[in-house]
């Protein structure tokens, strides 16, 4: 291969880069480390962030802290395997028992990360031939598992449920997949769970539901959004396979599914990055099952939290009506407030930054185009001055510039 050839693209690099800059949608990484509660220190600076999703304020709880203390003692640092050849240590085992105990259903399978959970899970369920029904709004790692799995994906439009039904009509597959997130990651609304299940049951279809921002905050006990639709325990159903993230509310790292005793036996033969990669390590289960207990018994926390959704959405309305932005619906820790203009989320974003307040701005990709927002989200953690703090810091914010007039 001709050097011209070979390097042609890398010359290229410096210039497309140059293109994400002026269109406003380069990303830059922070240095973090925790100070206390909700407050961390970026690159340095001490900031009252409004963008982790801690949402229990979990992951600095001294009963996790001890039993990942206790676990590295006793099984060291690293599984030194795949959990099918040497890395499934008996604390994994008891986790998966655990969490397939917290959210009601038969039998959990426990992954070393979220997002590996969702790419390889996929394409052991379905392949070539196959149809895959997915939200348009599912989060990216939904959407490469969809992918990989080679079968045909028929995205409908966000919680659109007649444009699913006509697509599981007219689907001549045999092994038909409807993917959802159960809480959307950008925009906080939760999906109609009962609604998505009668229709795979009406069309034979298996439904698969990402509750990465719902295990341990919507239900009783926080045990999920499957458990709020209240369709876990006697009521759960064989074609339902539950996925959650376990460093979201759970404080630690991770991911599981969770569902029938034959799904989960398939999946744990079939499932590429489970049998192929390195299992977690035994600490992390450890820190694990003492997050399930606190989940378990922790309603004064999810309280809290409340209180705080309560507090932001009700404070936020003089600056909607002042400005003409838009915070969407939801009642979970995730509060999308929409600017619409890339440069000016991120003028927002940097606002906020010189108040040390740390509260990301999220641009396409990630969200649809036109959608750009200071995506705000609150913790357990966060105390009612907090949040008082972040709306007198909005409030006196100088004014931007409405998109329409930018254009």
């Amino acid at each position: 291969m001709k050097d011209g050839t070979n390097s042609s693209w890398l010359q290229d690099l410096p210039g497309q880069l140059q293109v994400l800059r002026h269109r406003h949608l380069l990303r830059t990484r922070r240095q973090v480390a925790p100070l206390q509660d909700a407050r961390i220190t970026v690159d340095g600076q001490p900031m009252l962030q409004f963008c982790s999703n801690d949402y229990l304020g979990l992951a600095q709880h001294p009963a996790l802290i001890e039993a990942a203390r206790a676990a590295a003692q006793e099984f060291g640092v690293g599984a030194g395997g795949s959990p099918m050849v040497s890395g499934h240590s008996t604390a994994n085992a008891e986790l998966e028992a655990a969490l397939a105990a917290y959210v009601q259903l038969p039998r959990a399978l426990y992954f070393y990360a979220g997002f590996a959970t969702n790419a390889s899970v996929i394409p052991a369920l379905v392949g070539a031939g196959d149809t895959i029904f997915s939200d348009a709004l599912n989060h990216a790692s939904l959407i490469d598992g969809c992918r990989l799995s080679r079968a045909s994906i028929q995205r409908f439009a966000h919680a659109d449920l007649s444009a699913l039904e006509q697509l599981l009509a007219t689907c001549p597959s045999r092994r038909k997949l409807v993917v959802s997130d159960a809480v959307f990651s950008m925009d906080g609304d939760v999906a109609n769970i009962p609604a998505l299940l009668a229709l795979c049951e009406r069309y034979d279809a298996l439904l698969m539901l990402d509750d990465a921002h719902g295990f341990g905050i919507l239900g009783p006990q926080g045990r999920g959004s499957l458990a709020a639709a209240r369709l876990t325990g006697a009521n759960a159903s064989p074609r339902v396979l539950y996925m959650g993230t376990l460093s979201k509310a759970a404080g630690v790292a991770g991911g599981f599914v969770a569902g029938s005793e034959d799904l989960i036996e398939w999946l744990l033969q079939t499932t590429r990055s489970y049998t192929f990669a390195t299992a977690a390590p035994a600490l992390l289960a450890r820190a694990l099952q003492a997050s399930v207990q606190i989940l378990e018994q922790g309603d004064s926390l999810r309280a809290q939290l409340q209180a705080r959704i309560a507090q932001l959405r009700t404070g936020l309305q003089p600056l909607l009506a002042r400005t003409g932005w838009q915070l969407l619906p939801s009642d979970t820790p995730i509060q999308a407030l929409i600017i619409g203009d890339n440069a000016q989320a991120l003028q927002c974003m940097d606002v906020l930054h010189q108040r040390g307040l740390w509260v990301p701005a999220i641009r396409p990709p990630t969200v649809p185009a036109g959608t750009a927002r200071l995506r705000i989200a609150l913790s357990a953690a966060h105390t009612e001055s907090d949040v008082a703090v972040l709306l007198n810091a909005l409030e006196e914010m100088p004014r931007v510039t409405p998109a329409s007039e930018a254009q």
